[in-house]
């Protein structure tokens, strides 16, 4: 059910375009993929040469919501869950980037942008993962 006082297309929409041009220039400024899980990895294991510009665009990530709340408000964050299960989805999200080689931004921006069939396959196997995930705790488990 669509939470109609808290739609926000115009907003949504506006993101959407901002990322998809932040990964286009990307790409075409330093030839690489706007994936988060290849960045960090990047930082992880370095290779000499090849770590400032990984850490800047990090340090962008994390400061970003930090300008913006200089700006104007930051959406409430709401999180249904406990600890325990924070933690288990968060190995499980990390268990299932380093099997698909790669994150949603990754594969679901740049790689279907890219026309990529292992991106294609990654996307749907991650949101029809997400999406029968949603409908057994939800619609089963409650």
């Amino acid at each position: 059910m669509i939470d109609w006082v808290n739609f926000t297309p115009w907003a949504s929409l506006a993101g959407g375009v901002l990322i998809g041009l932040a990964a286009a220039l990307f790409i075409l400024l330093h030839g690489r993929v706007m994936g988060i899980s290849g960045i960090l990895g990047g930082v992880l294991h370095p290779v000499p040469g090849d770590t400032v510009w990984r850490f800047a665009f990090l340090i962008g990530v994390l400061t970003a919501p930090v300008l913006w709340s200089l700006v104007g408000a930051l959406p409430e964050a709401r999180i249904d869950a406990d600890f325990a299960t924070l933690v288990v989805a968060g190995l499980l999200v990390g268990v299932g980037t380093r099997l698909g080689s790669g994150c949603t931004s990754g594969h679901g921006v740049c790689g279907l942008a890219r026309l990529s069939p292992r991106s294609l396959v990654a996307t749907l196997a991650f949101m029809g993962s997400g999406f029968a995930t949603v409908f057994v705790v939800r619609h089963l488990l409650a």
